[in-house]
Order: C-alpha cells, then structure tokens, then sequence
C-alpha cells in the first residue's frame, strides 16, 4: 500500500463508522469517496463458534480450521485500564485476533516472554486476510488482554509490553 493511500484513511472516520455500527446494529458499512473505498465490518457472536479457515502470512504452514471451541487464553484485564497504559499495543483494525499462527499451533507469545521489537505478537483477520501484529518495541509481556478468535475493534488494545 503506498504512503498516499494510507494518509487518505482518516482513523476519525474509521471509529465514527465503528460507532454507527455498534449503534445501529448494522454488521457491515461500506463508503466510497473518489478513489478512497473504505468497508468496515463487525463479527456478531452467535452461540455455536464458527469454523475458521485461515492463511497467516508470517507461518511457514497454511492453517486448515479453527477449532469449534477456543483454547484457554490469559485472562483478559480491564479495557479502560489498559487502553491508558504506556505499554499497550493497540488493534490497528477491525477484524477477529488469533493468539496462534494456526489452530492447534503454539500461541505467538505467552504473559511473561520477552519480546523484540517487529515480532509478531498475534494476527488479526480482517476480510480474510490475516495481518501480523509486531510489536512495536522490545519489552516483557505482561498482558493480553484478548482471547483466541475474538472480535477487536480499532485501537482496542491486545497486549501490553513493558
């Protein structure tokens, strides 16, 4: 993506459509200004968890699917909390965070592992496409504060590193 496009997207309006979304009910918003086409798109949580195939970039094996119930993950701390902590990495979209690179793999990172800087710390889907999240510095994890396969909105954070 080139710098020109990526300037174009206004994170204001991102969480503005975010906002309708949650207000309205609408599970999907897609507008269109000259070139700029933007789609945000929530999940819904129904009651049977749904099966998830996914391709991760940063592994070196496709994934086949998600498994029907999430694994235990760290417990997640309070949002309002982390979302002022210096050392909270923020979701930088949209989309559903997944802890491990494929279903039954082990989870990128673990409360307590020290981190460098650019290493992946999760992946969020977003219209099918799994985008790492690296982390932003080095630091020791002393927190994910998300669970395996759940929906996160931009700027919710997903870890904190300190």
């Amino acid at each position: 993506m080139s710098d020109k496009k990526t300037q174009a997207i206004d994170p204001d309006l991102v969480r503005e459509l975010a906002t309708i979304l949650s207000d309205t009910g609408l599970t999907e918003i897609e507008v269109e200004h000259g070139e700029l086409r933007l789609r945000i798109a929530r999940t819904l949580v129904a009651a049977a968890a749904p099966v998830h195939t996914h391709v991760v970039a940063a592994a070196a094996h496709a994934p086949l699917t998600a498994p029907a119930a999430p694994p235990p993950a760290a417990a997640p701390a309070p949002a309002a909390d982390a979302a002022s902590h210096p050392g909270a990495v923020p979701s930088p979209m949209v989309g559903t965070a997944y802890l491990s690179p494929e279903p039954g793999a082990p989870t990128f990172i673990k409360v307590g592992d020290s981190v460098t800087a650019g290493q992946t710390l999760m992946v969020v889907e977003a219209m099918k496409t799994f985008n790492p999240i690296p982390a932003p510095r080095a630091g020791k994890v002393v927190a994910i504060l998300v669970a395996d396969s759940q929906p996160v909105e931009y700027g919710e954070p997903l870890v904190i590193l300190e």
